[in-house]
C-alpha cells in the first residue's frame, strides 16, 4: 500500500514534490472508499484512488516516470546504466535522463518512498548525483545519502560514513540474519561499499537482514504496477484461470472474466481466446469466429475487433492482477481509447472494499475532465500538475481548503470550476492564427 512518494531533480520537477496516498485532515469525503490496513499494531488509512489532472507538457508523465526510474533503481540495485535500453522510460536505463534541463552539474536527485507491507512502515530514500544530458563527465555519478527506516525506526543511514542503528528492532522482529556478528559487520561494511551501489542490495543484504531486502524489492517488484504510456499496454491473462478451447486447430485457452467484459462493452466476434505457449510475450488476443460447421476460424483480434476493444483486452488482465495481489498500479493516460463510463467503473471497483478487499490502489493521469465529480473521487484523489517558467508543480484539491475566495466546499462543480480555471492546471489553447497565417502563405 503506497503511503507517500517524494522526488527532487527529475526532469521537470526540479524542486521537491510530495504525491501522498494517505488522507487529508478534515476531508469526509466517501470515507467509505478508504483503506485500512494494520502496522505495528496500529491501524493505518490510504487512498484506494488519485487521479492527475494538467495541460500537456506539464509533468504529469514524469510524475509517474519519476516513481518508475526509482524502481528500476532499486531492483537494479545500482546508479549505473542498464546494459539494454529496452524501455519507453529512458530515464530507467540512461540516467543522464534524469536532472531538470537547468540544474547544476552538482545538484542531487532525490527519491523517497513510504509504503506498507508485511504489517510494516517502509521508509527508503536516497539522494545521488548524476551526469547531465551529453555531459562527458561521467565519474560524477554516486550516492550521496541513502536512508532505511521501518515504523519510525531509523535501521540505516548512510552518507560519509554507514551507521547502522536499532539492532535491537531487528533482533525483536527477527530480522537479522542467523549467525549475525555485530563487530565483523561494522569491520567490512564501511570499507567495501562502492559508491554507485545500493546499500540495500549488497552489504546490508549479506550481512545484516535479507529479509527486510527481501520484503522491499518483493514489494517494488510485486506490488508497485506502473506502465509508462497506457497505449503500449500489453498484458496478457494468467493460465490459472484458463478454459481450453477443444474445437480449434491451434492450442488455445480463453478466459471467461475478460470475455464477459468484452462482451458487455460490444464483441464482434464469438469469443476471445490466446494462444497456449510458454512464452507470455506471445500471447495476443485472437478472435474466434463462428462458422457455419460450428468448428470456428480464428484471426488475429487485430484485424476483427475495434481498437477500443483491443485496449480493453489489454487493460483488463492488468486490473484483475492488480486486484487479485492488492498492488498499486499506477498508468499515464489510462482512458487512451477507452470510454469514460469503463474507467468509472474501474475506480469504483477499487473504491468497493466488498471487491478490493486486498488493498489495491489504482494511480492515473488523464485529461478527460468528466471524472472531476464529487461523487467519484475525493477532494484529497484529485491532483493538478502545472509547470511555472519550466518547473512542475503538484498541489491537490484538498490544499485550497473550504474558506476563503479559493476555498472549495464539497458541493461545488469541479467540472464547472475547472474550466473557468479556478483550479490552475489548465491552459488555453488556440491555434487560429497558425493556421490563419499558413492558408495565407498557401495563397501567395
Amino acid at each position: 500500500m503506497l503511503l507517500e512518494f517524494k522526488m527532487k531533480n527529475f526532469k521537470s520537477f526540479r524542486n521537491l514534490v510530495e504525491f501522498k496516498m494517505t488522507p487529508a485532515q478534515k476531508i469526509k469525503d466517501l470515507e467509505y472508499s478508504l483503506l485500512k490496513e494494520k502496522a505495528n499494531n496500529k491501524e493505518e488509512k490510504a487512498l484506494s484512488s488519485s487521479v492527475i489532472y494538467g495541460p500537456n507538457s506539464s509533468g504529469k508523465t514524469n510524475l509517474i516516470g519519476g516513481l518508475q526510474v526509482f524502481k528500476a533503481i532499486v531492483l537494479r540495485g545500482n546508479i549505473k546504466d542498464a546494459d539494454d535500453l529496452t524501455s519507453i522510460n529512458i530515464a530507467t536505463e540512461k540516467l543522464d535522463f534524469i536532472p531538470h534541463i537547468d540544474s547544476k552539474e552538482n545538484e542531487p536527485t532525490y527519491f523517497y518512498i513510504k509504503f506498507l507491507t508485511n504489517n510494516m512502515i517502509i521508509e527508503y530514500s536516497i539522494t545521488f548525483l548524476t551526469e547531465k544530458l551529453l555531459s562527458k563527465e561521467k565519474d560524477k555519478r554516486k550516492i550521496l545519502e541513502e536512508k532505511l527506516d521501518i515504523d519510525g525506526n531509523n535501521i540505516y543511514i548512510r552518507n560519509e560514513k554507514i551507521q547502522i542503528e536499532n539492532l535491537e528492532y531487528l533482533k525483536e522482529k527477527e530480522l537479522l540474519i542467523e549467525n549475525f556478528h555485530e563487530e565483523v559487520a561494522k569491520d567490512i561494511i564501511n570499507s567495501n561499499i562502492e559508491p554507485q551501489e545500493l546499500l540495500l542490495n549488497v552489504m546490508f543484504k549479506t550481512l545484516y537482514s535479507k529479509k527486510i531486502y527481501e520484503i522491499i524489492t518483493n514489494w517494488f517488484q510485486d506490488k508497485l504496477r506502473i506502465i509508462y504510456h497506457a497505449d503500449k499496454i500489453h498484458y496478457a491473462p494468467n493460465l490459472e484461470s484458463r478454459i481450453d478451447i477443444k474445437n480449434s486447430n491451434k492450442k488455445l485457452f480463453s478466459n471467461p472474466q475478460i470475455n464477459e467484459a468484452v462482451k458487455e462493452i460490444g464483441l464482434t466476434s464469438e469469443k476471445i481466446a490466446y494462444p497456449i505457449t510458454d512464452k507470455k510475450d506471445l500471447i495476443f488476443p485472437v478472435s474466434v469466429i463462428k462458422t457455419i460447421d460450428e468448428k470456428g476460424i480464428v484471426v488475429p483480434a487485430e484485424f476483427f475487433e475495434s481498437f477500443g476493444t483491443l485496449r480493453l483486452l489489454d487493460i483488463f488482465p492488468l486490473m484483475m492482477a492488480t486486484m487479485k495481489r492488492g498492488a498499486t498500479l499506477l498508468v499515464d493516460e489510462l482512458d487512451a481509447s477507452l470510454h469514460p463510463m469503463i474507467i468509472m467503473s474501474f475506480i469504483k471497483i477499487f473504491h468497493n472494499d466488498e471487491i478490493n478487499k486486498n488493498g489495491a490502489q489504482l494511480i492515473f493521469n488523464t485529461h478527460n475532465p468528466i471524472f472531476l465529480n464529487k461523487n467519484l473521487f475525493r477532494r484529497d484523489e484529485i491532483k493538478f500538475v502545472e509547470k511555472e517558467e519550466k518547473e512542475s508543480i503538484l498541489y491537490s484539491l484538498s490544499d485550497f481548503g473550504t474558506s476563503g475566495k479559493n476555498g472549495v466546499r464539497n458541493g461545488e462543480n469541479y467540472l464547472k470550476n475547472y474550466f473557468i480555471n479556478k483550479y490552475g492546471a489548465i491552459t488555453d489553447v488556440d491555434f487560429s492564427d497558425i493556421f490563419e497565417k499558413y492558408m495565407n502563405q498557401e495563397r501567395k
